[in-house]
């Protein structure tokens, strides 16, 4: 339980910081291209967790045996490089698809990876208990409220974010997959220079970057990558080692909700009633999602 506990709080900061850097990501899309952004942002983020890969590592050889240490490692490299994969992939259809789509259309297909998740895990033998699918439906109904105005229509850029929505699902899986196996910190250093390196691929291939752009957009870049990438994401890998992954979606979903406050309190941007009641759906959404852990001692954790 008091595992459970520590592990939700730390998606829930990981969640507020991933709202924030919204704000930051927008503020740096007026500088550089999103390839350029997510390449620079995730080697910052690698860089960042270094000195912790170091100090961590000597703990965990010291505990394990030569052959227990050699798997362990084995595991934090694979995952930290499928993680990377499926990170580079996501963030990055998410970015060219918002480039053909609105940002409130953008945030409420995303935010359908809530249902994808638990869609996904039946095909892996993952049992859902059934407050969880309410849950579901609840913040995918709040994110609805939250994000979406106006005309519903279906384009191009709707179909790019909703792959990106299925691909951040499949990254949870695998965060939930390699954590218990490997260390956290290290997968999270792995999984960033493995993105950072294929998005500087991409860089080069679809945009023009200028190092004097770059430097132009220095404070949005040092938040995403120092927060956003080399905090957020090691609290992600850490937080998940005990929480269901379709609970730990739910409360990272509360990163639409941070960014709407955040958006209001920084930028000036208000919230309307109808926006309001969608960020209460998703907080009661989060609770209610917590219950089977709470009250099941057999469930997966």
């Amino acid at each position: 339980m008091k595992k459970q506990a520590i592990s939700a709080a730390e998606l829930l900061l990981t969640a507020f910081i991933w709202g924030v850097a919204f704000v930051a990501q927008s503020v740096g899309m007026d500088y550089i291209g999103p390839f350029t952004f997510n390449c620079v942002r995730s080697i910052i983020g690698g860089l960042v967790l270094i000195p912790l890969v170091v100090i961590l590592g000597k703990k965990n050889r010291a505990d394990k045996t030569a052959e227990e240490a050699k798997e362990y490692k084995r595991n934090t490299v694979i995952g930290g490089i499928c993680c990377g994969i499926c990170l580079c992939v996501a963030s990055n259809f998410q970015q060219v698809g918002i480039m053909h789509t609105t940002v409130g259309k953008a945030g409420f297909i995303t935010a359908l990876y809530i249902i994808i998740v638990p869609i996904l895990g039946i095909f892996m033998k993952k049992k859902v208990a059934p407050i969880v699918w309410v849950s579901s439906v609840i913040a995918v109904v709040g994110f609805h409220l939250l994000s979406i105005s106006g005309q519903v229509s279906i384009n191009m850029g709707d179909i790019l974010v909703l792959i990106c929505a299925v691909l951040f699902s499949v990254h949870i899986l695998v965060i939930d997959y390699f954590s218990p196996k490997g260390e956290g910190v290290t997968i999270s250093c792995i999984q960033f220079f493995t993105s950072g390196i294929l998005c500087g691929i991409m860089m080069f291939l679809f945009e023009n970057p200028q190092i004097k752009d770059i430097l132009a957009a220095y404070l949005p870049i040092l938040y995403a990558g120092v927060m956003s990438c080399g905090v957020a994401y090691t609290l992600q890998i850490v937080g998940q080692k005990n929480m269901d992954p379709t609970v730990a979606s739910l409360i990272l979903s509360l990163e639409s909700v941070f960014s709407a406050l955040a958006g209001w309190l920084i930028l000036g941007q208000g919230l309307s009633g109808k926006e309001l009641i969608g960020c209460a759906l998703v907080f009661v959404a989060v609770l209610l999602a917590q219950m089977p852990q709470k009250s099941k001692k057999g469930l997966k954790s």
